[in-house]
């Protein structure tokens, strides 16, 4: 019986490793899955060797603290691929661990495919390199990426972003504010502080506070935050400052979430290509430690960190990284899409034209069928 190793970290990642599990075994019941990843991989009837939870953290000092569970999974791992070789190995994003399993894996003459690739475009370009040594076919969700790895060598496939089928809302607007005590008649404004517990401890009091500026400012205004699943609600309360009746915090239902705001006050990441998907005009945060900034900073190649204005190619949306992070930045900015819709709607135009820019519905089904092509070729 044939079998495929996956390995994801971090929410984004185990969706569309999910994703891809259940794309693979419908195209081919007999095949088993097993890896690292968390509940949407297991959802989809693969064998977790390893919960990817507690891995997954931004700034030098806090991967260090995990650096002892990352070794021990990385083992576990390695081990069981030796005593239970897969046809092919597929890395799902997470690339500083991913790298290290590759090699590992390669290794043992088991094939590797690469799926949402690092974002060398943007920084540590040099890691083309890396990607070259290790993998059999890399499939990338940005069209412009086909071509840095095409002229690096790289076998490569453009597949379309999978969030492009698995954005999708399961309440209308009127419903989802409904059930959540809120006023679907109101202006709705989501916040979206990140999905590791060090971004939210970092981002949310600042998020928070320009809420309680917006609401001061404008008399009919909710909030609704949107809390990844894994993360402890603790992180999350007390709220203070903003009225009890007009914020609620949701559960895993990020969809919902944007497709019933007006505006999005989001951490830099996954969460700003959702909101363009919905076209939800946004304000993108974030901040890191000052000593991580300045590494970060150091091996990068590009102006714009939101994802959203990396496709574009343009800032067509704010960003407020570091000291521009401030609770009254946000606020201002948040106000200039509530006042001005002209604004609001040139924006929620240009956010439309990066979600043609992601590809087609059905990414998910060509990369299985790419990774099923990689296997069956060896």
């Amino acid at each position: 019986m044939k079998k495929i190793l996956i390995s994801c970290g971090e929410p984004s990642g185990d969706l569309y490793a999910g994703a891809l599990a259940r794309e693979i075994r419908s195209l081919d019941s007999t095949i088993e899955i097993f890896g690292l990843g968390g509940e949407q991989l297991q959802a989809a009837s693969a064998e977790l060797v390893a919960d990817y939870h507690g891995l997954t953290v931004t700034g030098l000092s806090e991967a260090l603290a995990v650096l002892p569970r990352s070794y021990s999974t990385y083992r576990k791992i390695v081990a069981r691929a030796a005593a239970d070789p897969p046809a092919v190995f597929v890395a799902v994003d997470f690339p500083d661990f991913n790298f290290r399993l590759a090699a590992a894996i390669r290794a043992l003459g088991i094939p590797v495919v690469y799926y949402i690739g690092p974002q060398v475009w943007a920084w540590r370009r040099r890691r083309l390199q890396v990607l070259k040594r290790l993998v059999d076919r890399a499939l990338v969700i940005f069209p412009f990426e086909a071509e840095l790895y095409r002229d690096a060598g790289i076998p490569v496939e453009f597949v379309g972003h999978p969030l492009l089928e698995l954005a999708i809302p399961t309440q209308t607007r009127h419903t989802f504010l409904e059930t959540h005590g809120l006023n679907p008649n109101v202006r709705t404004i989501a916040l979206l502080p990140g999905s590791r517990p060090n971004e939210v401890k970092s981002i949310f009091p600042g998020l928070i506070d320009a809420a309680r500026l917006i609401a001061s400012r404008l008399p009919d205004v909710q909030f609704v935050v949107a809390r990844a699943p894994h993360l402890n609600r603790d992180l999350f309360y007390p709220i203070s400052d903003v009225p009890a009746n007009s914020l609620v915090v949701v559960e895993g239902m990020t969809d919902d979430v944007l497709a019933a705001s007006d505006v999005v006050l989001t951490a830099s990441g996954t969460a700003t290509v959702q909101a363009a998907i919905h076209q939800c005009p946004m304000v993108i945060v974030y901040r890191l430690s000052p000593v991580t900034y300045q590494i970060v900073k150091t091996f990068t190649h590009v102006e714009n960190v939101g994802m959203v204005n990396l496709i574009a190619r343009e800032r067509i949306v704010p960003e407020l990284i570091q000291r521009a992070f401030t609770p009254d930045a946000v606020a201002d900015e948040a106000m200039k899409f509530l006042q001005d819709s002209a604004y609001a709607q040139q924006t929620r135009t240009a956010l439309g034209h990066v979600r043609s820019k992601l590809g087609q519905v059905g990414a998910s089904r060509r990369a299985a069928e790419a990774v099923l092509s990689v296997m069956r070729s060896t």
